[in-house]
């Protein structure tokens, strides 16, 4: 995927594209150095990176501006640097790695979007309830909402990008929690998938 199907795919504007070709330049600058993405999928980071966080917004309520979102494990800032940009809400990223944390802050800056770098583990969070809350590739299933059900309310739904054992991960969690679920297939990964979650209970 290059930069033209990215625009194509997403319908952004010339304008928010421009804040991620600079989000996307800043990646390969600070990649040198800092290991944020694995080497290997940096020459596909539209398709693999951007787009895969960027579909998500399909299934966020952009029109409701007092949106709180929480993306666990953000590293180079997907899936939540992303959604911010694409006007998801207030967006507040949290990552353990002090390094990571610099970089997803200076895009933050220079992009002027509405988001919120934590540079601490989650369960050292002062916690606050959020609307929605995001994750790729951080933890499984389980572990997702152990780390972040004391930020949930009755209303609070996830999405989860997850890879080819969702399944195994969905039944596994199954044994200590309630919850309704769609299964969304990943338009970017072709194993892919989008756990969208919502009525969340611990058994």
């Amino acid at each position: 995927m290059n930069t033209d199907d990215f625009i194509q795919k997403t319908g952004v504007s010339r304008e928010t594209f421009e804040k991620f070709q600079l989000y996307a330049d800043m990646l390969e600058k600070w990649q040198k150095s800092i290991n944020l993405v694995s080497n290997s999928t940096l020459s596909d980071k539209w398709r693999r990176h951007f787009y895969d966080s960027a579909q998500l917004i399909e299934h966020i309520k952009t029109s409701d501006k007092a949106l709180k979102i929480l993306d666990l494990g953000s590293g180079a800032g997907f899936p939540g640097l992303v959604i911010s940009l694409l006007g998801a809400g207030e967006v507040h990223l949290v990552e353990g790695v002090g390094k990571k944390c610099s970089f997803m802050k200076q895009v933050v800056q220079k992009t002027n979007m509405n988001a919120i770098v934590h540079n601490e583990r989650i369960e050292q969070m002062v916690v606050f309830p959020v609307n929605l809350i995001t994750s790729r590739a951080c933890a499984d299933l389980d572990k997702l909402l152990e780390l972040t059900f004391p930020f949930m309310t009755d209303y609070t739904e996830c999405l989860f990008l997850k890879g080819e054992k969702s399944g195994d991960e969905i039944k596994h969690a199954s044994k200590k929690w309630c919850f309704d679920i769609k299964k969304i297939p990943s338009k970017s990964e072709e194993s892919g998938m989008i756990l969208h979650l919502s009525n969340i209970k611990r058994k």
